[in-house]
């Protein structure tokens, strides 16, 4: 099985956000995930990230005017300085508590504006990926299916890629959630072998709840096998809202890597 990362935007939320480096860290996770940390200091979360022996996989942009709707501004034309400050923000703390990624979000566009979004994402992740190439980081993009968040702008794999291909960077990849494309799209297993070298990141939640991965219409145990015979060597982010306390709901994971370890390989969590 390959290995997982607790996001922390979703799980062990019963405790504030800075102590939730620890509680992954107790629960077996060595790596984690976060949304938008930029409340904690980033010396207090370095700090965190080190006493817990956790690697801190990657974060995301802000948002914009949430209070006005905003959800993400990578592709919205006429803001592309609010962009650029986004990106400056989200990479300079990514770099001071050792992210390895920043999740560019493109945002909420109307279909008539479409085009112009599309060339507004790929002049800004072109710039996005040459400042994160300077703090070794790489930059994620995310498609986001529209039941949840109705006019996201990225909202399918082929559309992730064909961005990609614009921007010519090497340091763009693939934030491929499963919940995501599952709702959208379908067709996982072959989406992740087509696209595997353009994926960066993987994240998993049970579809149609969201919840653990161990329920609904996705059989993980499947398509985590299947990253296996692809080679997949990233990381496999739990970003699901728990049934109840977290800690609860781990089964999938204990029983995923004793899978794993009666295979004769290396249980890692």
């Amino acid at each position: 099985m390959p290995r997982f990362s607790a996001n922390l935007g979703f799980l062990f939320t019963d405790v504030p956000e800075i102590e939730r480096i620890a509680a992954a860290a107790a629960a077996g996770f060595k790596a984690v995930e976060m949304h938008w940390p930029y409340q904690v200091p980033a010396a207090e979360m370095r700090s965190a990230l080190s006493r817990s022996q956790v690697t801190m996989l990657g974060l995301n942009t802000p948002v914009g005017n949430a209070a006005a709707g905003d959800f993400g501004l990578g592709a919205l034309s006429g803001r592309e300085a609010e962009f650029q400050q986004a990106l400056d923000q989200a990479v300079s703390y990514g770099h001071a508590i050792g992210a390895t990624a920043v999740h560019c979000m493109s945002g909420l566009v109307t279909p008539d504006a479409a085009s112009a979004a599309e060339r507004t994402l790929v002049t800004n992740l072109t710039l996005a990926a040459d400042k994160a190439s300077q703090a070794d980081m790489t930059v994620l993009i995310e498609p986001i299916n529209h039941r949840d968040k109705p006019g996201y702008f990225l909202h399918t794999i082929e559309q992730a890629a064909s961005i990609i291909d614009q921007v010519g960077r090497r340091n763009v990849k693939i934030m491929f959630d499963c919940y995501h494309t599952q709702i959208m799209q379908g067709d996982l297993t072959r989406r992740l072998k087509d696209h595997l070298d353009l994926i960066g990141h993987v994240q998993i939640a049970a579809v149609p709840s969201r919840a653990e991965p161990d329920e609904g219409e996705i059989d993980y145990r499947d398509i985590c096998r299947s990253l296996d015979r692809l080679g997949y060597s990233g990381w496999i982010g739990a970003e699901y809202k728990p049934r109840g306390r977290t800690e609860d709901g781990l089964g999938w994971l204990s029983t995923w890597t004793q899978d794993r370890s009666s295979n004769g390989r290396e249980a890692v969590t």
